[in-house]
């Protein structure tokens, strides 16, 4: 997936979730940006995640993020990559060790723009979250990286407990119990 193709995608992607529609056209504004794709776009820049589903698709896996020090999905920076389907999946591979995944959706799964606080010489900024839906075959491979100081299957029943109900993640639990293969 290129800019062009992304922009067609983000412009056709639809949402019964009011929240995403009103991320749609500042996701299409941001795409104007020539460096929307590097993290030196200091207001915000494309960030790539990966909803990662259990065989039984009922549980993903989630990392507490050391600098953050919350409960997310694996993702993160594009640096310049402009084909997010593979920032989501390096990301995926890199942050959790799972390796035997597929795309359960073709398209994008959910669209997320949300705060970054600032750190060191990085002021606070915005991370223009593109979202994919995948899932592993052999769940029991998972390993940390330094990222992280846990990572873990949660029951999708569960975690709102893990994520005080940080409305993103409910919205891709919600959109998970409607995923049908």
């Amino acid at each position: 997936m290129n800019r062009q193709a992304l922009i067609s995608e983000i412009e056709n992607y639809q949402s019964k979730y009011p929240e995403e529609m009103i991320y749609r056209g500042r996701f299409l504004d941001l795409l104007s940006y020539d460096d929307c794709f590097e993290r030196s776009l200091l207001f915000g820049h494309i960030t790539a995640s990966a909803w990662v589903l259990n065989p039984s698709k009922d549980a993903v896996v989630l990392m507490h993020h050391k600098k953050l020090d919350r409960w997310l999905q694996p993702g993160g920076h594009t640096d310049g990559d402009e084909d997010v389907v593979r920032v989501a999946r390096k990301e995926l591979e890199e942050e959790t060790g799972l390796r035997n995944v597929l795309l359960l959706h073709d398209g994008i799964f959910d669209l997320d723009i949300h705060p970054i606080p600032a750190r060191k010489e990085v002021p606070a900024h915005e991370h223009y979250d593109v979202r994919f839906v995948f899932v592993t075959l052999t769940p029991d491979e998972l390993t940390k990286n330094e990222e992280s100081n846990q990572l873990a299957w949660i029951p999708l029943t569960d975690i709102s407990s893990y994520v005080a109900n940080e409305i993103s993640i409910m919205r891709m639990v919600e959109k998970s119990a409607l995923l049908y293969i």
